[in-house]
């Protein structure tokens, strides 16, 4: 039994750049300045979510309430998503509509976590001290609003999409699985209609410290993506909601939808990441879009967050693997979004293909050069910053 074709026929993004491919194109080929906030959060920078009308996509202020920012952003961008498919509304299909998320953990209390540490500090019984204020201080609900699976709660509650459902934890790598199963689910037979993706809330300064350990903030004046290395290494952390509603090309046929482009191949992997290791990754990964490719006519766009070692071996891999192919990163444009940042890339790839042609490439960045071919493919690339790597080929119909 031959596999069936998965099409992206619906795209909802939300980022810095703004609501909707549209708005994502015309930033990307203006070449502008990436929009960015050094000062709020410093030394850390970040791509800030601009201000949003929630109530376009969740129209009861009781469930924007009740939700964290993340919950927010994702639940939206998948309202995006669903309307730009033409699933809004329609009841029928949104039965067995399925969905894949890809999330991570809700906000943590700041105030609260300060208050304890300070607390910490002074007292001589450090157990007991801890117990009751975690007994007193945090709201009865707070794990419960932390659960991940919330997101995909919200979009059923709000959007009406009660079909099965799946969430995955893990940063990046749960945004490949997210895509990669939806898109093995359709193929397979085992489901019509998806909607997968993720999202993430940038300002977050418990976000912030935690990535600070490891010391994975890019400190310093704005450096592309591809060439940070050394003191330059790092992430600026990238607001964004990324949803996509994937569909067996003879359901879209049938319902008359038109695709963005084709979603052919989906891989993951998951490495020691030793010295090395996610090269040799993504060179095995490639062997699988290898006798696909089309030479002179693909394109790569790089989920890659900037982090130090990784960044530089995918950069080198990807210059062996497709020397005469222009890769673009996506985090110059929009930051990092760890769950949301390979969705978001799949969505920026059906943008190229849907106008044809590529964006400029980052300014200062040697390693993205100037095309101004056509691309009939675009090869997506999502290698995590500490662990999980993963491909996707997107091509036009």
């Amino acid at each position: 039994m031959n596999a069936r074709e998965v099409w992206i026929t619906g795209a909802g993004l939300v980022s810095s750049l703004g609501e909707g491919l549209d708005a994502h194109w015309r930033a990307a080929v203006a070449g502008d300045a990436p929009k960015i906030d050094a000062d709020s959060f410093a030394p850390v920078t970040v791509h800030p979510m601009p201000a949003m009308e929630w109530s376009r996509q969740i129209p009861k202020k009781v469930d924007q309430n009740q939700m964290e920012n993340w919950q927010r952003i994702g639940t939206y961008a998948a309202g995006l998503a669903l309307d730009d498919a033409g699933l809004k509304g329609d009841a029928e299909r949104l039965a067995t509509t399925q969905m894949v998320v890809a999330a991570g953990g809700g906000e943590r209390n700041v105030e609260v976590d300060d208050a304890i540490s300070t607390g910490l500090r002074k007292t001589d019984d450090k157990g007991r001290f801890l117990n009751e204020r975690l007994m007193n201080d945090l709201k009865p609900t707070l794990f419960l609003a932390q659960l991940s699976n919330l997101l995909a709660g919200n979009i059923a509650i709000v959007h009406g999409v009660v079909g099965a459902s799946r969430t995955f934890m893990g940063e990046e790598q749960a945004g490949v699985d997210a895509v990669r199963i939806a898109h093995a689910r359709i193929a397979a037979g085992q489901g019509d209609v998806f909607i997968v993706g993720g999202s993430y809330a940038s300002q977050r300064p418990d976000m912030h410290l935690m990535y600070e350990f490891k010391g994975h903030n890019r400190k310093g004046p704005w450096v592309p993506v591809f060439e940070r290395d050394g003191a330059s290494a790092g992430f600026d952390l990238g607001a964004m909601g990324a949803f996509m509603v994937l569909e067996e090309a003879g359901t879209a046929k049938a319902r008359g939808r038109k695709p963005y482009a084709k979603l052919t191949t989906v891989v993951s992997d998951r490495t020691r990441r030793d010295p090395g290791d996610a090269a040799a990754s993504l060179r095995h990964l490639w062997e699988t879009i290898a006798p696909k490719l089309k030479s002179g006519r693909f394109t790569v766009l790089s989920g890659s967050s900037g982090a130090r070692g990784v960044t530089r071996e995918e950069r080198d891999a990807l210059a062996a693997l497709a020397p005469s192919a222009p890769a673009r990163a996506i985090g110059n444009l929009i930051g990092h979004g760890m769950e949301a940042q390979f969705p978001a890339a799949v969505l920026l790839a059906a943008m190229v293909l849907e106008h044809g042609g590529l964006f400029p490439p980052a300014k200062n960045s040697p390693t993205e050069t100037a095309f101004d071919g056509g691309i009939d493919q675009v090869v997506v690339t999502g290698l995590g910053h500490w662990r999980g790597e993963g491909l996707a080929l997107v091509e036009r119909v």
